[in-house]
């Protein structure tokens, strides 16, 4: 039996307690697939990352990401957590500019140190892509228990997008709205597109009204099961809203930096900034980036 250290980190947050918790396990190699799994289904937190040797020596780290259920081909706190939790774990003073290899792809990772709190910063593998969504906007809403007059704001209509997780995002009118969402599970997978044969895209509902001044977007994000669970901070569905804002916001050429704020109906309040970078009227790169701060460590005997 092979003592393995592992991590608990609040991810896309500067405080413990709040943000999404992360299991990260150091020592992986050794582990198979379905050893990882039943080890994420131990912690259940909604990902548990796995730290082995990279592929490419030039790299990092590979990780493999895992769900209670399934592993994910990326994920943005894992992603984020593992960056910080990396270079913290190493003694190298909160400061790295790597890869980590993810199934997704190589991914590029920034991690500094500032006003006393670690941030990292990754740049999409994938920049998103819009996809075919044949269901009906107020029947996507029915099915979060608003009316029709609810969905929607400006120019803003859903629509369905992924840079390598696909999510289904809706605006909605404001904070009160935003508030009142309820999933229901059976409407949801009657009409939700499926972003595999064992799981629905998920709903990332979102309005401009916020609660921090300093944040562009408001958002919540629930994950259809039995049940169905919402998630405090999500940077793969960040990563996905980066389409919806260039479809409808278009965003002048140059560097844009959005602060979304996420998890405070759940009482874990969570950032993410979303970095776009446009040129010629254009998505030519994106990153995510957020906080995450060290809440517990120990050691796994498997």
């Amino acid at each position: 039996m092979q003592p393995r250290n592992y991590l608990l980190y609040d991810v896309f947050t500067t405080d413990r307690l709040a943000g999404n918790p992360l299991a990260v396990v150091l020592d992986s190699k050794g582990l198979d697939t379905a050893a990882m799994q039943a080890i994420a289904r131990e912690f259940n937190l909604s990902e548990t990352v796995f730290v082995l040797p990279p592929d490419n020596p030039k790299h990092r780290n590979r990780i493999r990401i895992f769900t209670p259920d399934y592993e994910m081909p990326f994920a943005g706190h894992p992603t984020v957590g593992s960056a910080i939790a990396l270079v913290e774990q190493a003694g190298e003073g909160g400061a790295g500019i790597f890869v980590l290899e993810e199934n997704i792809g190589p991914v590029r990772c920034a991690v500094s140190k500032r006003n006393g709190a670690t941030f990292a910063e990754f740049d999409l593998a994938k920049l998103p892509e819009p996809l075919k969504l044949a269901a009906d906007p107020e029947a996507i809403g029915a099915a979060l228990g608003l009316g029709p007059h609810e969905i929607g704001f400006e120019n803003h209509r859903v629509s369905f997008w992924s840079a390598g997780v696909p999510y289904v995002t809706i605006p909605v009118a404001d904070l009160e709205a935003a508030a009142r969402i309820r999933l229901d599970n059976q409407a949801w997978s009657e009409l939700a597109p499926r972003k595999s044969e064992w799981a629905f895209a998920s709903p990332y509902v979102y309005c401009r009204e916020t609660v921090n001044h300093e944040s562009a977007f408001h958002v919540r994000m629930i994950v259809p099961g039995n049940p169905s669970y919402e998630d405090p901070a999500t940077g793969s569905a960040a990563a996905a809203f980066a389409g919806a804002i260039m479809h409808f916001d278009r965003p002048t050429d140059g560097v844009s930096q959005l602060w979304i704020e996420q998890g405070l109906e759940m009482g874990r309040p969570s950032r993410i900034r979303l970095e776009l970078n446009v040129e010629g009227g254009k998505l030519a790169a994106a990153r995510i980036g957020g906080h995450a701060v060290k809440v517990a460590e120990g050691r796994l005997f498997v």
